[in-house]
């Protein structure tokens, strides 16, 4: 069982798979409500659109962490601000901006000596190079994500399920899609420079997906997708060690790897993907709860 357990006896792996569980745990959280908003392309369009700020941050010294949050912040203002035009449609707008603000960061980044480094680095991370003071943030960042899903559990399923409806009951559906970009730009700004903006995507949105056939229950997805995502991640590490990939363009493989297995299972089961939407569950916990 050497090849098994023997890689993960070296520390550095260590703070790689502790790094990994915990990003999946916090995709986990946020991308369930992602997937089930159909935010996926707002999704990719925030992990790249930080580049930006990132690059001048990276060119001019500053905190990555903060350029990252300014340019996500931009990011999320301009997409609200699109949305409300009548004439520009919400998926046009949020292309737009994708393609502005990386266009933005590339030539920004290409203005350093090593252009090539730091947009690699960007867009991949090097999850075998974590610190401890990285584990540390991840964590503050998992139990933020856990208590802004908590506190706005009601309000994020019924935006979900109705926007209409949402504002009927009272849950101020603007503030509740506010607070989920919140949680977006949350998820992808403490994690991306710790294993890049692809791995961040992928578990966003694959683990996600690959729970939504097997449950009908937002809190069971969002775990089993934390399994799915934790799963990647051990059997990622696992196979860039022993195949010599980069490490997490490999848990970004295998998290999609999954999902395809997950579907295709779900297929075998007579439960087609494209059914397997848990609407009619939120619709009777909505019903419930306007009940109560």
């Amino acid at each position: 069982m050497e090849w098994l357990t023997g890689p993960f006896d070296v520390a550095f792996v260590q703070r790689a798979l502790w790094s990994g569980i915990l990003v999946s745990l916090i995709c986990a959280t946020t991308g369930t409500w992602v997937v089930l908003r159909g935010m996926t392309f707002l999704g990719d369009a925030m992990s790249h659109g930080m580049l930006p700020g990132v690059a001048l941050a990276s060119l001019y010294g500053g905190n990555l962490l903060i350029g990252a949050a300014v340019s996500a912040g931009v990011m999320a203002c301009g997409v609200t601000a699109l949305s409300r035009s009548p004439r520009i449609s919400q998926d046009t707008g949020i292309g737009l901006l994708f393609v502005g603000m990386l266009s933005l960061g590339v030539i920004i980044v290409s203005r350093s000596q090593s252009f090539a480094v730091d947009l690699t680095g960007f867009l991949f991370g090097d999850v075998l190079a974590v610190r401890e003071q990285d584990l540390v943030d991840l964590t503050v960042a998992l139990c933020v994500a856990v208590l802004v899903s908590v506190l706005g559990y009601r309000s994020f399923l019924a935006l979900v399920f109705d926007e209409r409806k949402a504002h009927t009951l009272g849950l101020r559906p603007r503030l509740a899609h506010a607070a989920l970009l919140g949680l977006v730009t949350l998820a992808i700004v403490t994690s991306f420079h710790v294993v890049g903006t692809l791995l961040v995507f992928g578990l966003l949105i694959a683990p996600p997906a690959a729970a939504l056939p097997w449950s009908r229950r937002v809190p069971t997805v969002m775990c089993g997708a934390a399994l799915f995502g934790v799963a990647a991640t051990f059997v990622g590490l696992l196979l860039s060690w022993h195949l010599g990939t980069a490490a997490g363009a490999t848990i970004a493989a295998v998290a999609v790897l999954l999902f395809f297995l997950s579907a295709l299972a779900a297929g075998i089961r007579n439960r087609p993907v494209e059914d397997a939407q848990p609407t009619p569950a939120i619709e009777e916990r909505m019903e419930d709860e306007h009940s109560s």
